[in-house]
């Protein structure tokens, strides 16, 4: 049996954005890319939400992305994705 590991930036507050979906308040440093390179490497698939799994989609594998983060930006766009919709 696999593990399902929730890898999520939440405020202490509990929430995952602010209005109108602003995530400026994530604090993404070199620690914190170090700390996403582990977790990432150790994954076998990826699983989101639909609205998630799109604003990845459109990102990752941007130049931008390849040029400003290559390690995560390979592993983003490697590993399997499932995406669980709302109906």
């Amino acid at each position: 049996m696999r593990k399902v590991i929730i890898f999520n930036l939440t405020s202490l507050d509990g929430y995952f954005e602010g209005p109108d979906r602003d995530i400026n308040w994530h604090n993404v440093d070199e620690e914190f890319n170090k700390f996403a390179e582990q977790q990432t490497d150790e994954f076998g698939a990826l699983l989101f939400g639909r609205v998630t799994y799109e604003l990845m989609a459109g990102y990752w594998p941007t130049e931008d992305a390849k040029r400003d983060d290559p390690i995560i930006a390979g592993l983003m766009n490697s590993l399997p994705k499932i995406v669980s919709q709302k109906r």
